[in-house]
C-alpha cells in the first residue's frame, strides 16, 4: 500500500471517528448516529475507489526516443528528403544512426537508430570510414558482399553533410554482377566449345602430314570425315552465337508484319520430312480452323519452330512422332505453340536451367548428337522479342513440351 491509500484511509477514518463525536456531543439519538455514521462510510468508499491510472509507457518506445534525442540533432531535417529514395540511406553521427530511411530499415532492421553504425553495418572495410569523425571520403565505393542475404553485392559511399552528419548510401549491385558473371561464363564456355574441335582438327592434321599415315586411304578418309564434322560444329556454333547476338541487339523492336504462322509450320515439316530423312508418321501437326493472326519475324520464328523440333526428334524415343499444337488460349490474347516429344523426360531441377546458354542435362549425350547448348536460349530470346514468352514442362519416362506464347493481334484472324 502506497503513501497515497494510507492518507485516504486516515482522512476517512477522521470522518467517521469525528461525526460520530460530533453527534455524541449534539446529544442526537441512536438514530441519527447511525445515519451519520453511514454516511461516514460512504465517504469512505469513494475516497479508497482510486481513478484509472494511464498505462505505463513501453520502455523500447522510451528508449528508441531517448536514442533519437540523443543522435538525432538535425537529422530530423533530412528524413523528408531520404524517406522516398529507394537506396538504403543513413544519417550517421559520432558513429551512431541517427535516421534511417525505410529501405535501409528493410535490408538492416528497424531497431538500427542509436546503434553503433559497425553493428548496423557489419563489414571491416567500411568500419573507420563510419566510425572516424576525421576520416577523409574520397567517394570511392566500398565493396559490401552479405549485408541483406548472403548473395547480395552492395556498393556503400559516404558523404559529409553539416554539423559532423555522414550520409552513408547502399547501391544494390546484385543483377550488375550477375549480369558480368553471366558474361564471363558464356566468354569461358565459347571459348571451350570452340577449342575442343579446333583440338581435334589440329590433331588429324598432325597426323596427316605423317607420310605415312597420309598413304592409308582408309584412315585419310576417316579422318577427314572426321575434320568435316568438328569445322560443321564449330560453324553451327558460330552461327548461334551471331544469331543471338543479332536478337539480343533487337530485343526491343517489337516485329509489326503479320506473319502467316501456318506456312511457316509446313515448311518446317516439309524440311524434315524431305531433307531429314523423317517419314510423314514422324511428325503430327495440330491446327485450329482458323488461325488468329500474330505479328513477328517470319525468320525468327521459322528458327523457333526448327530449334524445337531439332530438338524432339534428338531428344524423344524412336518410332514416336514429334507433335506441333498450335492453339489461342482461353481469353484470346494468346497464341501458344507447342512441341510435343515422347522422350525420357527431364528432371524438375534441370528445367529452371534449360534456357542458359550451354547449359545441357547430359553433356556427353548433346555433344555426341550435335546440339551447341544454345537453342532453348534462342527460343526464348526469339519468343520475349515478339512480346511472349517460354515455357517448358516434362514427365521423367513420358516426354517435354516446349510451349511459345506470342500475343494475338485484336480483331484479326487468318483463315486456313
Amino acid at each position: 500500500m502506497n503513501s497515497i491509500s494510507r492518507s485516504r484511509i486516515g482522512f476517512a477514518l477522521a470522518l467517521i471517528i469525528g461525526g460520530a463525536f460530533f453527534a455524541s456531543q449534539m446529544q442526537q439519538n441512536s438514530q441519527q448516529i447511525i445515519v451519520m455514521c453511514a454516511a461516514s462510510i460512504i465517504a469512505l468508499l469513494i475516497v479508497l475507489i482510486d481513478p484509472p491510472k494511464a498505462p505505463l509507457p513501453d520502455p523500447a518506445v522510451v528508449e528508441g526516443q531517448r536514442k533519437r534525442i540523443l543522435y538525432q540533432g538535425r537529422a530530423e531535417a533530412y528524413e523528408d528528403v531520404i524517406s522516398p529514395i529507394t537506396d538504403p540511406i543513413l544519417l550517421v553521427r559520432n558513429a551512431k544512426v541517427a535516421a534511417a530511411n525505410p529501405a535501409a530499415a528493410l535490408v538492416l532492421g528497424d531497431h538500427i537508430i542509436g546503434e553503433d553504425v559497425r553493428i548496423a553495418i557489419r563489414h571491416p572495410a567500411a568500419a573507420d570510414r563510419l566510425a572516424n569523425p576525421n576520416a577523409r571520403h574520397s567517394g570511392e565505393p566500398i565493396l559490401l558482399v552479405g549485408v541483406g542475404s548472403a548473395d547480395q553485392r552492395w556498393e556503400l559511399r559516404i558523404h559529409a553533410l553539416q554539423d559532423g552528419l555522414k550520409l552513408v548510401q547502399l547501391s544494390d549491385r546484385s543483377s550488375h554482377y550477375a549480369a558480368e558473371r553471366m558474361r564471363t561464363d558464356f566468354v569461358a564456355n565459347a571459348s571451350h566449345e570452340l577449342r575442343t574441335p579446333l583440338a581435334a582438327i589440329k590433331g588429324f592434321i598432325e597426323t596427316l602430314e605423317n607420310p605415312e599415315a597420309g598413304k592409308d586411304d582408309d584412315t585419310r578418309a576417316r579422318f577427314l570425315k572426321i575434320m568435316y564434322e568438328e569445322a560443321d560444329r564449330m560453324q553451327r556454333l558460330v552461327e548461334d552465337l551471331m544469331s543471338l547476338s543479332r536478337i539480343e541487339a533487337e530485343k526491343y523492336e517489337l516485329p509489326s508484319e503479320p506473319v502467316d504462322l501456318e506456312g511457316i509450320v509446313q515448311e518446317a515439316r516439309d524440311f524434315y520430312v524431305n531433307s531429314r530423312g523423317k517419314k510423314e508418321q514422324d511428325l503430327r501437326i495440330i491446327l485450329p480452323d482458323r488461325i488468329p493472326r500474330i505479328n513477328g519475324d517470319k525468320a525468327q520464328l521459322s528458327q523457333v519452330i526448327n530449334n524445337l523440333l531439332s530438338n524432339a526428334f534428338k531428344y524423344g524415343r524412336k518410332n514416336e512422332p514429334v507433335t506441333i499444337n498450335v492453339a489461342p488460349n482461353e481469353t484470346g490474347s494468346m497464341l501458344r505453340i507447342s512441341v510435343i516429344d515422347a522422350g525420357d523426360g527431364i528432371a524438375a531441377e534441370h528445367i529452371p536451367r534449360l534456357s542458359e546458354r550451354f547449359y545441357r542435362v547430359d553433356k556427353g549425350r548433346s555433344k555426341s548428337i550435335g546440339g551447341t547448348g544454345l537453342g532453348l536460349a534462342i527460343v526464348k530470346h526469339i519468343s520475349e522479342r515478339h512480346g511472349g514468352r517460354m515455357e517448358i514442362s516434362s514427365t521423367v519416362g513420358i516426354g517435354t513440351t516446349v510451349s511459345i506464347w506470342l500475343p494475338i493481334v485484336k480483331q484479326a484472324i487468318n483463315a486456313k
